[in-house]
């Protein structure tokens, strides 16, 4: 229980009543959330991904809009357009769906890369340029992504690049047999996914609230032990056997921040090396390209990340 900031508790809770058998991925996203970092949700059709992202908007007040991305959207059907007014004679601004605070780009991948771009620029600067015109989005501004592992045909893979602009990369499993059973009696008590404006899902928290613990975050303390041994596993990664493409000095920082970030969430105001530890594998395994003859041994590239932590000595 985090008794320092109650707010964190009530969401946490909250979610997991709602979003069964998904404890730890919860855990992650919140921490992304409190960084302000994007996500990546990757997972097979059906595992409450979307659902997830909806209810977590609720419960925090926050203005949600979705983007069901297909390969004929454009990039002003994300970002809006001038619309000329044929009455006034003048150009009206029409703003697109990215103006929201939380943001869902449901299958980011079917999208050409031209779409993908206008997005991502708006990940990263926090703006939409409009007509030589500079737009700042909501404070909070939080893009979340999915994408499905299975299907490739017709679709158009994020570059490196642009995969690093993303925070989190968040594998959705599939529940355990327990957690299914119970999803199974919810649906049996009335609960419909497709109708949340009925369930009755109570807000827990306000999004000047979440922007406050933010600040917060950046409060929390790291030892310069830690810090090296961060840096020490961030160096490891480029001279890595197995690995084409290693950790980023944006990847670096990233970690600085999560690592906060999972500490506050657990209650502390100091970062502990299982804080860094926690938040390693999401935030690599996206940013990290395996060599050719790595992938043809089926290496996968959570064992990469898993290695490296154990490879560089933890400090006491």
């Amino acid at each position: 229980m985090n008794e320092t900031y109650p707010v964190l508790t009530r969401l946490d809770k909250a979610l997991n009543q709602v979003v069964v058998g998904q404890s730890s991925l919860i855990q992650q996203l919140l921490i992304a959330l409190l960084a302000g970092g994007h996500v990546i949700l990757e997972g097979v059709p059906g595992t409450g991904k979307t659902l997830l992202v909806k209810v977590l908007a609720q419960l925090i007040q926050a203005e949600f809009r979705r983007i069901q991305l297909t390969p004929d959207v454009l990039p002003s059907d994300i970002t809006g357009t001038n619309i000329f007014d044929l009455n006034t004679r003048n150009f009206t601004l029409k703003k697109g769906p990215v103006f929201t605070e939380v943001l869902l780009a449901d299958e980011i991948n079917r999208t050409p890369p031209k779409t993908q771009a206008a997005l991502l620029e708006a990940m990263e600067e926090m703006q939409v340029t409009l007509d030589g015109e500079s737009l700042p989005l909501p404070e909070l501004f939080w893009a979340i992504a999915t994408q499905n592992p299975l299907e490739f045909e017709g679709t158009y893979p994020l570059p490196e690049a642009q995969l690093d602009r993303f925070l989190f990369k968040l594998v959705v499993d599939y529940p355990d047999a327990a957690a299914e059973k119970q999803m199974i009696l919810n649906r049996q008590s009335g609960f419909a996914a497709r109708r949340l404006d009925i369930a009755k899902i109570k807000p827990v928290a306000t999004v000047a609230q979440l922007l406050e613990v933010r600040q917060a975050v950046k409060e929390v303390k790291v030892s310069e032990a830690i810090i090296d041994y961060l840096l020490a596993v961030v160096k490891a990664s480029r001279q890595h056997p197995d690995l084409a493409l290693g950790a980023s000095p944006r990847a670096a920082g990233a970690w600085f921040t999560t690592s906060q970030s999972a500490a506050l969430l657990a209650g502390r105001d100091f970062v502990t090396p299982d804080d860094v530890k926690a938040v390693a594998p999401p935030l690599l395994r996206h940013r990290f390209i395996l060599k050719a003859e790595a992938m043809l041994d089926g290496l996968q590239m959570d064992g990469v990340v898993a290695s490296l932590l154990n490879q560089v000595p933890v400090p006491r």
